[in-house]
């Protein structure tokens, strides 16, 4: 986390400081796309999402680290001690660690409902016991907890321009996108963490199963029935985003660059999943450094346009709870530095 950043936020308290610069790192080391995206958004608005994100990733790296000396009474354990000093940092008690001080800060600040925090540790409990979903339904209901709900926590800090409930189904959708985006892209490695996060039944329905695609990551072959299930799977990741879409023009015009940003670049995901004929189940596909940078510099020309249009009509979205947060500032970007930050 920047001085600037922080500052432009009101945070002052060094062990608030502190805290969110840790969370800004977990970003920067975990996911490129959304920190790209996230900053293209106003200048306050950043270390908020940095402390979500990067409370989510820390829990995630919980459920997720390949050490093979971690048992999963262990990670259980560790995610139960996430979970209860989560509940007391978010009631007001004292929050030694610097993750749940930040997240804790941000959900005060933003009046962000603290179920949909309870939500997400469910799911990323149930990780440690569930290794795949019968039907898209099962998947769904998981999702809700790992991923609609950070478009839900994101929304009060991102704002809208109509009332909150209207874009939040928008906002959920979104979250639910982006996590079948990633599930798509990486469905060798979660066969490798003996996980498959792909509906059963539509595998099934293409005569695919989870031993057919662990000999197809084990040997390299492939087989055009997982190619076929693969590409339905693209097919209902994309009807997701549709959903999503509409809720893009409900958001404050000065956050929209950033999360259109993320919209265009997880779409290139799935693009870059079929240019590479659906071979995730042997490596992971990436989006062109080239096309990253072309997204991410539009993204800067939105931006300028979004405060200059602000300028002008001196609106106001709805919605924006915090009343200590100063006024949208620059982005702090030049196209070189973007471009740096792409690469």
């Amino acid at each position: 986390m920047t001085d600037r950043e922080l500052d432009a936020a009101g945070i002052t308290d060094p062990a608030l400081r502190d805290a969110y610069t840790r969370c800004r790192r977990l970003n920067a080391r975990h996911g490129k796309t959304y920190f790209l995206a996230t900053r293209l958004l106003p200048v306050e608005r950043r270390p908020a999402v940095h402390a979500l994100y990067g409370f989510a990733r820390w829990a995630d790296d919980i459920v997720d680290s390949l050490d093979a000396t971690l048992t999963t009474e262990g990670r259980a354990a560790d995610l139960d001690r996430l979970r209860t000093r989560l509940e007391h940092g978010l009631q007001g008690g004292d929050a030694t660690d610097p993750v749940v001080l930040a997240v804790a800060d941000t959900a005060e600040r933003y009046g962000i409902d603290h179920r949909h925090f309870a939500d997400f540790m469910i799911s990323m409990r149930s990780d440690l016991e569930v290794t795949d979903y019968p039907t898209y339904a099962d998947l769904r209901t998981y999702m809700h907890g790992s991923a609609a709900v950070i478009g839900l926590q994101m929304l009060p800090v991102l704002g809208t321009v109509v009332p909150r409930e209207e874009a939040a189904p928008h906002a959920a959708a979104l979250g639910v996108a982006f996590q079948l985006t990633n599930f798509l892209r990486d469905v060798g490695e979660d066969l490798d963490r003996g996980r498959v996060y792909l509906p059963a039944d539509l595998l099934a329905a293409h005569g695919v199963d989870r031993e057919l695609l662990h000999w197809s990551r084990r040997t390299g072959r492939r087989d055009p029935r997982i190619t076929e299930a693969l590409r339905a799977v693209e097919n209902l990741t994309r009807g997701v985003y549709r959903e999503a879409a509409p809720g893009l023009a409900m958001l404050d015009p000065v956050s929209r660059p950033a999360i259109r940003t993320a919209f265009v670049l997880y779409g290139g995901i799935l693009e870059a999943i079929a240019a590479d004929g659906y071979t995730v189940v042997h490596r992971r596909a990436v989006v062109p450094r080239r096309r990253r940078a072309v997204v991410a510099l539009d993204g800067l020309v939105r931006v300028a346009a979004a405060r200059t249009g602000s300028r002008v009509t001196g609106s106001r979205p709805v919605a924006l709870r915090d009343p200590r947060r100063p006024a949208a500032g620059a982005t702090g970007h030049s196209p070189e530095h973007l471009h740096e930050e792409v690469a």
